[in-house]
């Protein structure tokens, strides 16, 4: 989730999101200044027409709410260029005025575009109270029949934008009745299936949320009430203090002051099951079963954007199996080794990915919007990067070598696809063993098991991952798995490995190269002490010293958990039997990554990532309302009886594809 542009918003360490736009905007630079060629000579430059900008117009909606609107229209000689003009449009609670969002109006517009910028509910100058998503299918909709009377519309729009901006591009494809102008979307790191692995992640709660809550919620209501400012600004700047006393509960902190806000977080936080009414919307992947609305989506060409590294890439995957199925679309699917939001980047976390990874999305899109649009003859199906409907970047190819920004050259390249997951892919079973190795032969012992004390109080701390909203509390990407003064809740420089509630299982030095690209399971037979406890896996590449990094690396790839009380179902929660044996999965989110010869695939298995994930109380109270914390003993088996494994979708090379 991108956070607002405000001075405010500034002050809490909201930083990067105007970055982000004014990159696009400017032909994606990245970090070393260099041109990004992962755009295949794209260049996001600005069109030939004038732009004039309508500011605030209020557009009613059904009930009487009017939502805040900039319009931006395409001039000739400072006239309003005649006729009727496609429409690129984005629903944001994140400040339609952001310099970002003013540029991306004046692009599209001098493309010959109508571009819409609009607060949604209850958020900057719209009326109303923000509840995330509840209005956006009706205000959606509304918002489209206003813009088909406009004199400068043809009646056909196009959405765009990351994160919740992507999320109201979902809303708008799932609409009932369908919205008539929605012609084409291109939901970049969207948010969806919020009661799955989103929000709720297979029953834990992702604390970012909080952060977004803490961070974001300010953010509008100190334009909306300035004099709440300074008090809002000291809760801001406390967030951490206020994660590590959880739960939230009415009536206790300074949110009482934005009660919208406090309402929805604590909602949230103790909506546990996935098919809760409260985690209703934009419910496209098949898990959801009859409960998923995939159905309902309009038959219209999708361009799904995704990170291995966002908080998001297995909705990216899930929604993309989903929909696809059951629309003509097309649909197609990029995914690289992104961060949450930065397509423009090519270094995320301690390492870097090559020039090749950042691409030129504002360029990609308008070609896009260009081709369904504007009925343009090019690219689209034809060349790369639009060739095939999936295309990956698949990361490790590199030499590790470290860069000048001290970075890790942990490279990659782009590859084109016809499907997800890849038709070829061989599921192979990596067993976790007594001796603390990871193989894919089964285990042979008839009794085998490793126990540890998950303490509550003292959670296994988050160092990189698949994150967003991390602004403060946590860092993005890919990072050795080692404490350090960069991690505020681990400072002392020792590696989590270390840990004795982090039970570590990992291959010899790999003979070749083995390819990880596709969807992850990790199966466990698990017992606890405790009636609730939660269980965690971290996919980990494991670099041997190189002469650049002479202690090694361990780089995170992929994470996942599960509350125990969700573990037959996401739909229902039971309490364990302490001391009973029960078969968990995890789902970890998607990867791809070439481990290369020489380095060793690990999983590590601990009951904890804080902050990534809230912590287990352990005592089976009902979700974030307890008052107590105990120390579960848990044991994880890895026997004939109950082989534990990490389930692998290995790339076999002989068919690996040509890179391109």
């Amino acid at each position: 989730m991108t956070l607002p542009v405000t001075l405010s918003a500034a002050r809490s360490g909201a930083r990067w999101v105007p970055f982000l736009l004014v990159a696009a905007f400017a032909g994606a630079t990245v970090a070393r200044g260099q041109a990004p060629s992962g755009g295949a000579g794209l260049k996001s430059a600005p069109g030939p027409y004038g732009v004039k900008v309508i500011k605030d117009e209020l557009v009613r909606m059904r009930d009487g709410v009017r939502l805040a609107t900039d319009i931006y229209l395409p001039t000739r000689n400072d006239n309003v260029l005649p006729g009727r003009h496609p429409t690129v449009m984005t629903r944001s609670p994140y400040n339609k005025e952001a310099r970002g969002t003013e540029q991306l109006g004046r692009f599209y517009a001098s493309h010959g575009y109508a571009f819409v910028a609009q607060d949604v509910r209850g958020r900057f100058k719209s009326e109303g109270t923000w509840i995330r998503f509840v209005n956006d299918p009706e205000d959606g909709y509304d918002t489209d029949q206003w813009l088909r009377r406009q004199p400068w519309s043809n009646g056909k729009f196009a959405m765009t934008g990351c994160s919740y901006v992507g999320g109201t591009q979902h809303v708008m494809g799932l609409t009932q009745p369908a919205v008539e102008g929605f012609a084409t979307s291109i939901p970049e790191d969207a948010t969806s299936n919020m009661g799955i692995a989103e929000m709720r992640n297979f029953g834990a709660f992702e604390l970012r949320i909080v952060n977004w809550i803490f961070t974001n919620g300010p953010a509008s209501a100190r334009v909306q009430h300035p004099e709440l400012a300074p008090v809002l600004d000291e809760m801001t700047a406390k967030r951490r203090e206020y994660m590590k006393l959880l739960p939230i509960r009415k009536g206790t902190t300074p949110l009482k002051l934005i009660p919208e806000y406090e309402d929805w977080i604590i909602q949230a936080m103790q909506a546990g099951r996935a098919n809760d009414p409260f985690w209703r919307m934009n419910r496209i992947r098949e898990e959801y079963g009859p409960h998923s609305d995939a159905d309902k989506y309009k038959d219209v060409p999708l361009y799904l954007v995704g990170g291995w590294y966002d908080s998001k890439p297995g909705h990216t995957t899930g929604n993309y199996m989903a929909i696809s199925k059951r629309v003509k679309g097309p649909i197609y699917l990029i995914i690289g080794p992104w961060i949450h939001c930065q397509h423009q980047q090519d270094r995320h976390g301690q390492v870097s990915f090559g020039n090749e990874a950042a691409i030129d999305q504002l360029a990609y899109n308008l070609e896009w919007y260009d081709h369904w649009l504007m009925g343009k003859d090019n690219r689209i199906g034809k060349e790369d990067p639009f060739k095939t409907t999936v295309r990956l970047f698949v990361p490790g190819t590199g030499d590790e070598s470290k860069d000048a920004d001290g970075l890790k050259n942990h490279g990659g390249y782009w590859r084109n696809e016809n499907e997800w997951p890849l038709a070829r892919t061989r599921y192979t079973n990596y067993y976790l063993q007594a001796d603390g190795s990871l193989s894919t032969s089964a285990p042979a012992a008839a009794n085998s098991h490793t126990t540890y004390d998950f303490d509550p109080r003292d959670p296994v701390p988050t160092i990189g991952g698949n994150i967003s909203s991390a602004e403060g509390i946590m860092l993005q990407g890919a990072w050795d798995q080692k404490c350090g003064s960069h991690i505020w809740n681990c400072q002392d420089p020792i590696p989590l490995s270390h840990r004795n509630d982090v039970l570590v299982f990992q291959t010899e030095p790999l003979a070749e190269d083995v390819e990880v690209t596709g969807e992850l399971k990790v199966k466990l037979w698990a017992t606890s002490s405790a009636l609730d406890t939660d269980f965690t896996a971290k996919l980990i590449d494991v670099h041997p010293p190189y002469p650049d990094f002479p202690g090694g690396f361990d780089q995170i790839i992929t994470d996942g958990i599960i509350r125990a009380r969700f573990r037959d179902s996401l739909f229902e929660e039971k309490l364990m039997e302490p001391g009973k044996i029960y078969e968990f999965t995890l789902t970890l989110y998607p990867t791809s990554n070439v481990f290369k010869k020489g380095h060793q695939i690990r999983v590590d298995v601990s009951s904890s990532n804080y902050p990534r994930f809230d912590v287990n109380p352990n005592t089976g109270e009902p979700l974030a309302q307890h008052r107590r914390m105990v120390v579960a003993t848990n044991t994880i088996y890895h026997d004939q009886e109950h082989p534990s494994h990490i389930v692998l979708p290995i790339i076999p090379a002989a068919s690996g594809g040509a890179r391109r």
